[in-house]
């Protein structure tokens, strides 16, 4: 219990900035800030989690000095960059989005419905906690109690650099085809090209992959003694809350959806279904 009881300034942080977040923005009726919120959710979370041993001491009177990187485990400042710089990018990536398109469509209707509002940013809450969990696990435990990196552990870090990578350049594909369109250089309805001829959702793919490394990393400090039983698969759902959100609620159905509704009619839209996996590149395409 010591270990999940450790967790709670996470908890707390994780809804703390979501609330705070939704007291302003509810009554306003405003969802731009709700991507950055969540991006921001990830880094200050991390921070307390590290950072919250040392905060706890000095609000108990303890003249503990402030630690330096050098006082953290290797593993957890690799963890801790890899969250921090996945969720600084994500929203950078989606908070000028939202600025430039003036609004999110996803809140259209559910932005006038305030307790329904307020749900979704409970709901980014949770899934700021949930998706951070291994990382935060990990933070709990005191640097000597680490065992040090591995080979196992450079090849999982790798998984996520990777997949990171693969989620960019998805991105930078969309928005030069994007780009193009708009100057008139092609007259595509909708991208087959590069990744998004190997994956209908290759940046969802990436994403699961970034998850899966992240906590493929954890593992070699959740399965030490320190941690009960479980911690391992309590990490892990990290990554299957990301493919379930993603493949399963709030990415692919909705964005099929609407590619069935714009697109259905048009010959094209069918070969590219027929040919193209709608999620893994490897998958079928059902």
């Amino acid at each position: 219990m010591h270990v999940f009881s450790r967790l709670l300034p996470s908890l707390a942080s994780a809804y703390a900035l979501q609330t705070a977040a939704a007291l302003v923005c509810v009554p306003a009726q405003n969802e731009l800030f709700y991507d950055l919120a969540g991006s921001l959710g990830f880094l200050s979370t991390t921070f307390v989690s590290l950072y919250f041993p040392f905060l706890h001491a000095r609000w108990n009177g303890y003249a503990v000095p402030f630690p330096r990187l050098s006082t953290f485990a290797p593993r957890q400042l690799l963890l801790s960059g890899a969250l921090a710089l996945w969720s600084a990018r994500l929203g950078l990536f989606l908070f000028p989005r939202a600025l430039k398109a003036g609004g999110d469509k996803r809140f259209d209707e559910v932005k006038k419905q305030p307790a329904k509002f307020s749900l979704f940013w409970l709901g980014q809450a949770t899934w700021v906690f949930l998706v951070g969990l291994p990382v935060y696990m990990v933070n709990t435990l005191p640097a000597s109690f680490h065992p040090p990196l591995g080979v196992r552990d450079y090849l999982t870090f790798g998984l996520f650099l990777g997949s990171l990578a693969f989620e960019m350049l998805a991105d930078r594909q969309k928005s030069q085809w994007r780009a193009a369109k708009n100057a008139k250089q092609h007259d595509e309805k909708f991208i087959s090209s590069g990744l998004w001829g190997i994956s209908r959702h290759p940046n969802y793919v990436g994403e699961v992959g970034i998850q899966t490394g992240i906590w493929a990393l954890a593992t070699g400090s959740l399965q030490t003694a320190y941690f009960p039983a479980g911690a391992i698969a309590l990490g892990s759902l990290s990554p299957l809350v990301t493919w379930f959100l993603l493949r399963k609620v709030s990415g692919v159905p909705p964005l099929e959806e609407a590619g069935d509704k714009k697109y259905g009619s048009d010959p094209a839209w069918g070969k590219y279904k027929k040919t193209v996996p709608i999620f893994w590149p490897w998958a079928g395409t059902d």
